[in-house]
This record gives C-alpha cells, sequence and structure tokens, in this order.
C-alpha cells in the first residue's frame, strides 16, 4: 500500500478500537445493570456476575463493530477534511474513488472480525451461557433443600420441610402461596419429591391437604389430594432452559439444517444468512461514513450536513434491516433479500462517491450573452 494509505488505514483503526471500546462499555453496563439484578438479587456471587457479563460481551461488540467503523470513517474523514490533508492528497491527482481504497480495506478488516465473531465466539458464547443458566438454576433449586428453616424464594411464598431422607424424599412439606391475595392457598403434605422436567422443577406432594381461602366473604375451601404437582419454576426468579437456541447453533449446524431441534426453516435461513451478511454491513458503514462527507470538501463552517446526511443513510439501512427481519423470520423463500441492505449500503456509497467526482454535471452552468 502507498504511504498515505497506510497513515490513513492507521487512523481509521486507532479511532475505531477507540468508539468500540465506548460503545461497547455502554452496551455492557446495561447488559450488567439487568444481569445484576437477576444473579446479585438471587444471592450469586460477584464471580458468576462477572462470567455472565464477559459471556454477553461477544454479541455485544458484533453489533457495536459496524457502528464503530460508521463512526470512525466519519471521524477520519473530517478530521483530514479540516486539516486540509485531503485537499492536499486530491491535489497531487488523487481521485476520491482512489482515496476510498484504505477505507474498503478497513471496511473489509471489520468485516472479519464480523465474521469471526458472529459465526464462531458468538454461537459459543451463547452456547455456555445457556448451559450456565442451566447450572445457576438448579443451584437455585437446591437452596429450597433446607432442613427444618422457613423459606422465603419469592415475595409472598413460603416453604418449609422437616427432613429429607438418604433416599431424596422430602418429609412434612409446608408451603404458603400468598402472591395473589384474592387467592391464598397453603399446601401440606406428609411427603415430597422433587422432580426435573423440560419446562423446570416440580414438587410432587403425597398425601396432603390443599388450603385456599377467597377473600370475598372470607371463605375457606379446603382439599385434600393423594398426590398434587406444584410448579416451582415460579418460584425462581432464575429461568430453566427449556434447550438449545438458535443462536447457540454453529454455523455448520445451521447449514445442515439443525435436524431434530425443531425449529422452522425459515428462522434457521434468516440465522444463517444474518450471520453471513453482517460483514457486508460493516463494509457498507465504512464506506458511506467516507463517501458522503467527501461530497462537502473543505469548509471553514464544516461538513455538518454531510454528517447528518450520512447518519440518515445508515438509519434507513438499520429500519430496512430490521423490517426485512420480521418478512425472513416468517417466509423461508425470503432469505435474500438479508442481503439487500448490505447491497444497498455499497451501492449507495459507490453512487455517492461517483457523484462527488462528477458534481460539474449536475451544477446549473451561467448564461452566456450573445
Amino acid at each position: 500500500m502507498a504511504r498515505f494509505d497506510r497513515y490513513l488505514l492507521s487512523q481509521l483503526m486507532v479511532f475505531f478500537g477507540f468508539f468500540s471500546l465506548v460503545l461497547v462499555m455502554v452496551y455492557w453496563i446495561n447488559r450488567a445493570a439487568v444481569l445484576f439484578d437477576q444473579l446479585i438479587a438471587d444471592g450469586q456471587s460477584a464471580a458468576v456476575f462477572l462470567e455472565f457479563t464477559a459471556l454477553s460481551l461477544p454479541t455485544v461488540i458484533r453489533v457495536v463493530l459496524p457502528v464503530a467503523a460508521f463512526v470512525a470513517a466519519i471521524y477520519v474523514t473530517n478530521r483530514l477534511t479540516s486539516e486540509s490533508e485531503l485537499l492536499i492528497v486530491q491535489s497531487t491527482g488523487f481521485s476520491n474513488f482512489r482515496l476510498a481504497r484504505p477505507v474498503l480495506v478497513f471496511g473489509i478488516l471489520v468485516g472479519l472480525l464480523v465474521t469471526l465473531l458472529a459465526n464462531v465466539l458468538v454461537p459459543i458464547s451463547v452456547e455456555r451461557l445457556t448451559l450456565r443458566t442451566d447450572e445457576i438454576s438448579r443451584n437455585v433449586t437446591s437452596r429450597l433443600l433446607t432442613e427444618g428453616t422457613f423459606l422465603h424464594p419469592s415475595p409472598g411464598l413460603t416453604f418449609y420441610l422437616r427432613e429429607i431422607t438418604p433416599e431424596g424424599e422430602l418429609k412434612d412439606i409446608f408451603l404458603s402461596d400468598a402472591r395473589d391475595p384474592a387467592n391464598q392457598t397453603i399446601y401440606t403434605a406428609k411427603s415430597a419429591l422433587l422432580v426435573r422436567s423440560e419446562t423446570g422443577p416440580k414438587l410432587v406432594m403425597f398425601d396432603g391437604v390443599a388450603q385456599i381461602l377467597k377473600s370475598s366473604g372470607q371463605r375457606l375451601f379446603t382439599t385434600s389430594f393423594a398426590d398434587f404437582t406444584y410448579d416451582l419454576s415460579a418460584l425462581l426468579k432464575t429461568g430453566v432452559t427449556a434447550g438449545r437456541s438458535l443462536s447457540a447453533l454453529s454455523t455448520p449446524e445451521l447449514i445442515a439444517g439443525a435436524p431434530g431441534l425443531g425449529f422452522t426453516q425459515a428462522n434457521i435461513n434468516f440465522e444463517l444468512h444474518n450471520r453471513l451478511s453482517q460483514p457486508l454491513v460493516a463494509i457498507a458503514s465504512a464506506l458511506l461514513g467516507f463517501a458522503t462527507l467527501m461530497l462537502g470538501g473543505f469548509s471553514r463552517f464544516g461538513v455538518w450536513r454531510q454528517m447528518l446526511g450520512a447518519t440518515l443513510l445508515l438509519i434507513i439501512l438499520k429500519v430496512l434491516e430490521s423490517t426485512i427481519s420480521d418478512m425472513t423470520r416468517t417466509d423461508a423463500t425470503l432469505w435474500p433479500l438479508i442481503y439487500l441492505p448490505g447491497l444497498l449500503g455499497v451501492i449507495a456509497a459507490v453512487t455517492i462517491l461517483w457523484f462527488s467526482e462528477h458534481r460539474a454535471l449536475f451544477q446549473r452552468r451561467p448564461k452566456v450573452a450573445a
């Protein structure tokens, strides 16, 4: 690469790293606040909180990188324009298309990072996060297995058991459910078993009584039962995973059609092609940021109008991307549309560069007096 190309590429990479760090921190803080409420409130340690936030970072970074590339391209182009560096290079014979070469290389590098994240790191992190969530859920369930202590796993719920036998049988159960003030229920049973299922843990009680107090009229209803199943997932704030999600599947599994997992072909097509199209969106974002600012040239008043136009174009692409996502999730034949936002972004950038090179064709020429 020419010396100026290396200089421009180095500037883009430096500020890309800076803006990526800032945006990731903003997204991470929002995510960390939600995780803090979910995990610390459930009695988990700070180490578990840090592990969960670290596992969520690849997804956050994948979302942030195209935006960071766009902001870096705008910032560097504006800086070089305001300091007349681009003007000097253009005076040596560099066209706008020639100046865009390092920006294209920059976009390709960012696209490769997005490809690595979308197809390798994000599925691995989501899979690990799913497994750890399931483990944490089991640990929360195990907190209920405390002999001789009244436990309050959530507001309005009280649980007590007298003894746990070596075989795992629970003796003398007391469970009070007062979450609904209009219908307060107390379950008592001589014995119970804790059973795991796909939808969450179940408490199967044997030889017991259910007492239901209705606030309207203060009437008490008593029902004896030989066995009764209570869904413990309602007691737990941390849910139990019901299986692998599409985002946790590897790209080869998606290509194979994710056999036996019960996903629709439309959802599989969307997840697969969305991963493959993300690098193109990153390239389009970088080129759009550069090309739009090249319309302005040098001005003491800056290029704020070009910045506003570039931002508007990116917003339009994101809205189009969101609209197409909703369409392709319901129709398996529409998957080629997933690549449309990235392609339109690249076409728009090339068109803007061509227009910046041929602005004289669209300017009104003064009339020559006869």
